[in-house]
């Protein structure tokens, strides 16, 4: 239920910056006169919701163990309690649709998007679905693009996860046995899939072109996935990508921000200092201007953490660095109706406590979203 409530006495973040005026809800959004009953905020921080442009997190709660549940409903609701808790207000859920099976299946892939339609309507966060396409499942394309349909995916990023260079020179590519098994496949089968995709490349930019002209004429936002050299950038540009999800080298980064694209990076990298995979740390991207948004990648906490650290070092203070949580992914998003706390957008708002660095609550569209600590006594007060 959406709530009417004056919020009083808070550090708010708006676009102009930092101010201790009230803010208010109502009816879902943010309005100018005050409304409702007031809730004292004195000694916290309200800060615009996080848009998570791109984050598989919930994985662990769609299958657990491989093969042990079938319980993807009740996941999805677990699912969105951990991003409330985590500040996360609109979360853009990146599912593979993928030949490396498991998980990244197909199958699988369906399974998740029929569990967040039945259940996305009774969770106060946001949820939307991201369809991560492999570029070499050729024969699956339809089948994908049908699942955008059906399920009003309005995302679709492409990546290439075959080892070319491996399979080109015959060998056998490093952990097959452990990825044949993820996939419900034995390594003699797997690898044969991959040597046949592999052999079909010179197919792959054909069906690209005309797969993503079919999407773009449906105003679906495309993106291209770990991009690592200008050529990579300049085809998928080519092609109406209009974000790069975490470019590899910082010529990549150069490349988008030259044609115009949205660059997404991963919070867990600025967190940890690095990448976990050796490429660019996306602090050092940032400082040069090389970022749009900031996704929680694998791990929902993050985002809220990385800005804090941004500001620790230096790189930007914490209104900018919110931004990269906010406003700029719900610009390459499209969505026009939040990022900022600003009177006929999205009440969608967290209280965060200034010492701790933790969520105390969450309103996503003015409905209580997660609720803890000391804030909740402010809310419950009569």
């Amino acid at each position: 239920m959406s709530l009417e409530l004056t919020l009083s006495g808070a550090t708010v973040l708006t676009p102009d910056g930092w101010t201790d005026a009230p803010i208010s809800l109502a009816q879902g959004v943010v309005v100018a006169d005050p409304a409702g009953r007031k809730v004292d905020l004195s000694g916290y921080l309200v800060l615009p919701g996080i848009v998570d442009p791109h984050g598989d997190g919930f994985e662990r709660h769609m299958a657990p163990r491989r093969g042990a549940l079938r319980e993807a409903e009740h996941g999805v609701v677990a699912a969105a309690s951990e991003l409330a808790a985590n500040g996360i207000t609109t979360a853009v859920l990146a599912q593979f649709f993928s030949w490396e099976g498991g998980m990244r299946g197909p199958d699988f892939a369906e399974h998740v998007f029929e569990s967040v339609a039945a259940v996305r309507d009774s969770v106060a966060v946001d949820l939307r679905l991201q369809l991560r396409l492999e570029t070499h499942l050729l024969d699956d394309f339809a089948r994908a693009e049908a699942a955008v349909d059906r399920f009003g995916i309005r995302y679709v990023v492409f990546n290439d996860h075959l080892p070319h260079q491996r399979l080109a020179e015959g060998r056998k590519p490093p952990r097959l046995t452990g990825q044949a098994l993820k996939s419900g496949r034995n390594p003699e089968a797997h690898l044969a899939l991959m040597q046949n995709l592999h052999a079909r490349s010179a197919e792959v930019p054909a069906a690209l072109d005309q797969l993503t002209a079919r999407l773009a004429a449906k105003g679906i936002v495309l993106g291209s996935h770990d991009d690592s050299t200008v050529a990579d950038r300049a085809e998928w540009a080519s092609r109406g990508a209009s974000v790069s999800e975490f470019p590899e080298t910082r010529e990549a980064a150069e490349a988008a921000r030259a044609d115009g694209a949205h660059i997404v990076l991963g919070a867990p990298n600025v967190v940890r200092g690095a990448s976990h995979a050796g490429n660019i740390a996306a602090a050092d991207l940032i400082a040069e201007g090389l970022c749009d948004a900031l996704a929680s990648d694998y791990h929902y906490p993050s985002p809220l953490r990385a800005a804090f650290r941004l500001e620790e070092l230096g790189l930007c203070d914490l209104a900018s660095a919110w931004a990269l949580l906010s406003s700029g992914p719900a610009r390459l998003l499209g969505l026009t109706d939040r990022g900022d706390l600003l009177p006929g957008q999205r009440a969608d708002l967290i209280v965060v406590d200034p010492e701790t660095r933790r969520v105390e609550a969450t309103l996503a569209a003015g409905c209580m979203a997660h609720m803890t600590g000391a804030v909740a006594e402010r809310f419950l007060r009569a």
